[in-house]
Parts: C-alpha cells; sequence; structure tokens
C-alpha cells in the first residue's frame, strides 16, 4: 500500500503515544516528533508518506510549518490537527495544501479512515503521475475487422473479459496483443482501475525487476527515493506484461510466486506487499518450445496459460486489409492535416496481393508513409506505398567473413527470372545465410549482425528457424 511512513508531529505526549501506537497496530511505520525542529530533522532523514502535523507547537506554528513542507520536492500529504473553533485556521491550512484537518479529541477509528483515504489518494496520486509520462497512445483503441477470426477473437475477448482469470496472448509482432489487453481490461469489472503495462523486452534485465516490485531507498546506487512498481500501481487493475519470454529464469521465480499468492516484496525490502491485480501477459514466441528447451519456467507458463488467446495474423484476415486501410488512412490524413482521395485501384490490388510479414503494425506504417507522400486531392499509387524496396548494391556489414552458401535464390538483389526481391526476403536470407556460418550459435549470430539477441530470437521465430544461444 501507499502509505507505509508516518510521522506524527505533536506537542502532547498522551496523543504521540496512543495515536502512534494504533498506527503502528496496521503495520505502518510511525515516526514520533514533539517539535518543529525534531520534524524537520527526521524530513532531512528519510522520506515520509503521511504526517500528522499539530497546529500549535512550543517552537512554532503547525500552519507555517506546512508551507515550508510543501516546497520539499518529495513532500508527504499533510493532516493537521487542531481544536473545535479554529475555522479560519482550517480554511488556511486547506488553503496552503494540507490534505485533510482533523478535530482533536479524535477516536482511532477517525485516524483509520483518514488513513484509508490517504492510502487512496497516494494510490490515484502515483498511478497518474506513471501515466503521465507514458508515451502517448493512439486515440482509437477498438479492435477492426468484420471477417470471421476477428469476430471470433472479439467473441472470446467478451466471455473471458467477465473473469479474473489470468490471461496469455500469444501472436506475431504487429498483430495487436496490446489492442486486446486493453479490450480485456476495457470490458471487464475491473475497468474503472488502473491498467499499467511493461515491455520486459524493453528494458535491460537489471531494471525490470524494480519497474516489476518497485524499489526501497539505498537498495542500489541511485535509488534516491522509494519508489513504487507496476505491480502496486495496478492494484485494484489490471497489469499487462508485454513480452513476457523475455525475462530471465531468476525474475520467473519471483513472478511465480506473484501469481501464487498476490505478494511481493520490493528489491531491497522486507515487507511483503499484497496486491490484488489482473495479470494479462503476451508473447510472440512458442512458449511450449521455451518450455521445452528450458528457456522458460514450465510452472510459470501453466500460472500464465489459464486462458490462452491466439491472435491470428493479417494474412489470415484478408478481408480485413481494407477496412483497416481506410481506417487508417482517415486517421493519417487528420493527423497529418493533408487531402488525399484515397487508395488507387492498383495501390488497393497491390495490398490485397502482400503477404503482410509485419502485420497490422506494418500496414499502418505502409499506409501513414502513402499519406505523407500523396500530392493534395489524389489518389495513392502503388509506388508510395514501398511494399518492394532494391536491394544496396554493397553488402550488409558483419563481424565475420561472408561466405558465399550455394542457393538458388540468392545471388543478388534479383531473382532468375529478373523479378525484384523485397528487401524482407534479402533480410531473412542473410540473417539465415550468417545463422549458418556460425554453427547456429544464435549469440555469436546476434554479435556478427550487429543486433540485439531478442531481435535475432524474434525474427528466427518469424522464420521457424532454430538455432542455440550457446
Amino acid at each position: 500500500m501507499p502509505v507505509e511512513k508516518v510521522i506524527l508531529v505533536a506537542q502532547d505526549d498522551f496523543l504521540r503515544r496512543e495515536v502512534g501506537q494504533f498506527i503502528r497496530s496496521k503495520r505502518i511505520d510511525c515516526a514520533a516528533a514533539s517539535s518543529l525542529q525534531e520534524a524537520h530533522d527526521y524530513l532531512g532523514k528519510d522520506n515520509f508518506d503521511l504526517m500528522l502535523l499539530d497546529e500549535k507547537l512550543d517552537d512554532g506554528d503547525g500552519a507555517e510549518f506546512l508551507r515550508e513542507v510543501n516546497l520539499r520536492p518529495n513532500k508527504p500529504l499533510v493532516i493537521v490537527m487542531g481544536k473545535a473553533g479554529s475555522v479560519d485556521l482550517a480554511v488556511r491550512c486547506m488553503r496552503d495544501g494540507a490534505f485533510d484537518y482533523l478535530l482533536k479529541p479524535f477516536s482511532n477509528e477517525q485516524i483509520e479512515v483518514v488513513l484509508k483515504k490517504a492510502d487512496q489518494f497516494a494510490q490515484v496520486l502515483n498511478v497518474n503521475q506513471f501515466l503521465t509520462h507514458q508515451d502517448s497512445e493512439d486515440e482509437e483503441h477498438q479492435i477492426l475487422g468484420q471477417c470471421e477470426p476477428t469476430e471470433r477473437l472479439r467473441n472470446l475477448i467478451r466471455r473471458v473479459a467477465q473473469t479474473d482469470a489470468t490471461v496469455l496472448i500469444q501472436g506475431e509482432n504487429g498483430t495487436g496483443k496490446e489492442l486486446v489487453a486493453r479490450a480485456l481490461h476495457r470490458l471487464s469489472p475491473r475497468r474503472d482501475g488502473p491498467f499499467i503495462r511493461l515491455n520486459c523486452a524493453a528494458l535491460p534485465e537489471s531494471l525490470v525487476e524494480s519497474e516489476l516490485f518497485g524499489h526501497e531507498k539505498g537498495a542500489f546506487t541511485g535509488a534516491i527515493n522509494k519508489r513504487e512498481g507496476r505491480f502496486e500501481l495496478a492494484n485494484g487493475g489490471s497489469i499487462l506484461l508485454d513480452e513476457i519470454s523475455e525475462i530471465s529464469p531468476s525474475l520467473q521465480a519471483k513472478l511465480l510466486r506473484v501469481l501464487q499468492e498476490r505478494e511481493f516484496e520490493r528489491v531491497g525490502g522486507n515487507r511483503p506487499i499484497k496486491v490484488d491485480v489482473r495479470v494479462i501477459a503476451t508473447t510472440n514466441r512458442h512458449l511450449e518450445q521455451s518450455v521445452v528447451k528450458n528457456e522458460f519456467r514450465q510452472d510459470l507458463y501453466f500460472r500464465l496459460n489459464v486462458v490462452p488467446i491466439h491472435v491470428p495474423p493479417l494474412r489470415d484476415r484478408k478481408s480485413d486489409i481494407m477496412l483497416l486501410a481506410d481506417k487508417f488512412t482517415t486517421r493519417f490524413v487528420r493527423k497529418h492535416g493533408v487531402k488525399v482521395k484515397g487508395l488507387s485501384p492498383a495501390a488497393i490490388d497491390a495490398l490485397n496481393s502482400h503477404p503482410f510479414p509485419g502485420n497490422i503494425r506494418e500496414l499502418q506504417n505502409i499506409i501513414e508513409r502513402a499519406v505523407i507522400l500523396c500530392n493534395d486531392n489524389e489518389y495513392m499509387q502503388p509506388d508510395l506505398l514501398g511494399l518492394t524496396t532494391p536491394v544496396p548494391s554493397t553488402p550488409a556489414p558483419s563481424l565475420l567473413p561472408v561466405v558465399a552458401v550455394p542457393s538458388p535464390d540468392t545471388n543478388g538483389a534479383l531473382k532468375d527470372e529478373g523479378t525484384p526481391r523485397t528487401l524482407a526476403q534479402v533480410e531473412r536470407e542473410h540473417i539465415l545465410n550468417i545463422l549458418k556460418q556460425c554453427g547456429n550459435n544464435r549469440s555469436n549470430t546476434a554479435k556478427a549482425l550487429d543486433i540485439n539477441i531478442r531481435t535475432l530470437r524474434n525474427k528466427l521465430s518469424e522464420y521457424n528457424a532454430g538455432g542455440t544461444e550457446e
């Protein structure tokens, strides 16, 4: 829970003892200060989530100290404790940033109420701050399409969304797995809770654990403050673990505990934190094969795969291509402020015959590029789609010497019949060529190609190719 450290600033010994004891009974750390100077010293040594501040102390005015506290970069929520009849003071404190005002004497039940309010407010504040720093998303999150595979997918989402089951979404890159996850959250009873996403493949392995579970102050170099992780931020809502197959074996064990017990500890902490979160995971790999290769824990796979959802590739949704293309055209015409009539018949034929290895994301990029390059009041022609790209005459850089491998299709940018090959075809042949030279060793192949090992794994998965890590 967000409120974990409280500082109680009160002159009365009885109040400090009784209120402090009650707060600690709620498993919340509570520091007690009898003066503003002592409170100032506490704030200089540690960060607190909540402050209970007396309106008058021997060495100063609590209302004046409130303004000083609110200037701090890591300020706690402040609840001022005052006597009945101090209406003007209460109004001034609220105007100066007090979270609440408690009239003395008050009961333990009143303390419990304000603690709960502060806890809920801190949760909302942390989620809002997190979402503010996220990359902007497309304004449209609907799953578009009218073909039978798309309808089956939508029907499955509607059924699964009403449950609290863990969901594993599998599909190729660019098929819209995140849209499926968002739809599951939007249609669920948790729709009013937060939807928090973490791309497990986009972060260094050393940071993933801290991002998931948070960390305590001083847990590692650079941890200057306590930080809530994505699981805490998602409390009461859903968390999307994108590309779950990329997390390390040690982190897989910790994630298994969260799925089983719904609790975890922050990095550098020893306090169990319970959360109420629905877990949705995505992957573009076949996790069953990863389990066989001992790259992914079998028990974690079974925990994640309670309800599997397969997102079909665009090549299996041919009748949706033009519907999606029209939607993307409308979106990007509005976004870039251009005047485009639409796709020409020749461009429509080109799109319908394209295999779309990059799926919907590839189609989206193709349409955006064509909209930008098309002249005003004209139709987008096939040459603007960029579906075939000439291959550069110079070979791609490699850390290993390229040895010619006999192949009927690898003698240049043109096939025997003179038809230009696509860039995707050339890339595939080059990667498989280097993989063969490296003895099917994926680590050495990634170094030779100067690409990330995860990128190589994704490519080989698309090609249904093998290889070993070591």
